[in-house]
């Protein structure tokens, strides 16, 4: 993107970020403000706990082979992404602010590219998480019974995805030919590119909307129909359980995703008295949390994934004098010993209730 021959008529790719930046009115202070120093820290602290809440949950799925299951391989790709996620927002915290007229084009389509990729990652993430529990409740199935190379095969089409619409700008998608068009919170890219992306996730949101509306309302058709053999207390229970988990889900998406891309669609339409600088750093450290949250909600409401965290750390805090090969391999007896327990123990639940 940078050149160092005369620039053609109409373009500016010899010009600085600066010159854009200034173009369209998103001035880059010389010193730090006050406010620099609280967003820069809440990213930093956002991203770092990001960061370690996803590898947990990579290294839980690893480690206990109750989770090598189509659903927790996505599970584990979605942790993926939000690390991801995390580390493409951290660079960004350290290229932010008055450390951004420094950066040259090329730097700065970078920094670009890995925050929109890895955003876009973690929301295809969702996005097929939420398909394939709908796919797996409509067959009354436990597991999904997508095989290994169908499951890779979508884990690439994920990353493919999202990799390319973070190079789309890149690719041409800019206004470093077309400076009138040039958007406000991101000055190098055109306010159409903003549209379309708001637009897309949008229409992803849209579609996790239906998916888990249609598991909702099956599966209180299923539990209607099953009260008539069962107490009360459970059907409440098992509709209740659902409520809440699928409003978690819906909420904080909504939540975190819906007011920056209120602002794009803003910026990308042209409202210029909608004053969206003002609110650009804080909506997207809340988009940010979404990848906090995704921990939380997929992982921490699993008893089993909650029991593997517990022995992960517990195993850390004692590895002093044992080395962390030997820490690794005792989680992993420890988790095989507890799934044969298991094991035997529901055997004797279905010899009981046989």
């Amino acid at each position: 993107m940078d050149k160092l021959t005369d620039d053609i008529p109409g373009c500016y790719y010899n010009r600085t970020v600066q010159f854009f930046y200034e173009h369209s009115g998103k001035n880059i202070s010389a010193h730090w403000r006050p406010r620099d120093y609280v967003v820069v820290s809440l990213g930093m602290g956002v991203s770092v706990i990001v960061i370690l809440a996803n590898i947990l949950v990579m290294v839980a799925i690893f480690i206990n082979r109750r989770f090598h299951f189509p659903i927790y391989y996505l599970l584990g790709n979605l942790a993926a992404a939000d690390l991801f996620s995390g580390i493409a927002y951290l660079h960004l915290m350290f290229h932010t602010g008055p450390w951004t007229i420094k950066l040259s084009k090329n730097q700065w389509f970078v920094r670009q590219t890995l925050i929109d990729s890895s955003l876009t990652a973690s929301v295809l993430n969702l996005l097929a998480i939420a398909l394939e529990r709908h796919q797996t409740i409509f067959t009354m199935q436990l597991h999904s019974k997508m095989t290994n190379r169908r499951v890779v095969l979508l884990i690439a089409a994920i990353w493919g995805l999202a990799i390319f619409m973070g190079l789309v700008p890149t690719m041409g998608w800019h206004c470093v030919c077309d400076l009138d068009n040039c958007s406000t919170m991101a000055p190098m890219y055109q306010r159409s590119y903003l549209v379309f992306w708001a637009v897309l996730n949008l229409f992803t949101f849209s579609l996790m909307v239906a998916a888990y509306t249609r598991i909702f309302v099956y599966v209180r058709h299923k539990s209607q129909r099953m009260s008539q053999h069962t107490s009360q207390i459970r059907h409440k229970e098992t509709v209740f359980n659902l409520m809440k988990t699928v409003s978690m889900i819906l909420g904080c998406f909504v939540i975190c995703w819906t007011p920056g891309l209120v602002l794009l669609m803003l910026d990308g339409l042209g409202c210029e008295s909608c004053q969206v600088l003002r609110y650009e750093k804080y909506c997207l450290v809340l988009a940010e949390c979404n990848s906090l949250v995704n921990p939380i909600i997929y992982s921490f409401r699993d008893t089993d994934m909650l029991q593997t965290f517990k022995r992960i750390l517990c195993c850390l805090c004692r590895r002093g004098g044992a080395g962390h090969r030997d820490t690794l391999s005792g989680m992993r007896c420890n988790t095989l010993e507890q799934e044969r327990e298991r094991d035997v123990l529901q055997r004797q639940d279905l010899n009981e209730s046989g």
